[in-house]
């Protein structure tokens, strides 16, 4: 007797809109250096997107002197995470434009790209509220994380004990575990659509 053929694994359905537990909406856009970005050529690694306004005081802090984002993405870059910042901000309202987040990418000592999402179609299609507000897509395109950074704005720890959700979230991943914990409430300035 034939031994039954192997059950394949259903493919996670496409989302219109970003849903935790569901394929991540692919989209192209351009960094500040020129250069595509299509989500989806990075099937086969975990993808941190973060929203990003370079003028929002909570960013400012974040990617500031001692802020949580200082190394954190080198460090998971250095894992083969791959991290994007995306800034959604419409022409003509704070931080946004090419040249503004070309200089933030010197200013803060970025290692990730800024790409430029000008029209605010790739942020509302996840929609995205904050700056910073993060999305983790794992390595098989399913969103798997949407929410805060962390539960400290500005470093003021709204309940003990700290929690680091990106990093909990990474941490879970590279271990081939799943993300404990996939939403939570972003914070942060209004992304500027």
């Amino acid at each position: 007797m034939d031994a039954p053929a192997p059950m394949a694994t259903p493919a996670a359905p496409v989302a219109a809109e970003a849903v935790v537990g569901q394929a991540a909406p692919d989209f192209t856009l351009t960094d500040v250096s020129g250069v595509s970005h299509t989500l989806s050529a990075y099937k086969g690694k975990t993808v941190v997107l973060e929203w990003f306004n370079p003028d929002c005081p909570f960013v400012k802090y974040a990617h500031g002197q001692g802020g949580p984002l200082v190394g954190l993405p080198k460090t998971w870059i250095d894992q083969g995470v791959v991290w994007l910042a995306i800034n959604s901000g419409a022409e003509g309202k704070q931080g946004a434009g090419k040249e503004r987040n070309t200089a933030a990418v010197a200013e803060y000592g970025m290692v990730n790209p800024v790409l430029i999402d000008a029209d605010g179609a790739v942020g509302r299609r996840y929609a995205a509220k904050t700056t910073p507000h993060m999305f983790i897509v794992d390595a098989q395109g399913v969103l798997v994380y949407d929410g805060a950074l962390d539960n400290a704005p500005l470093g003021k720890v709204e309940a003990e004990p700290r929690q680091d959700h990106v990093v909990a979230a990474l941490t879970a991943l590279v271990a081939g575990q799943p993300v404990a914990q996939g939403r939570t409430q972003p914070y942060g300035c209004s992304v500027k659509y």
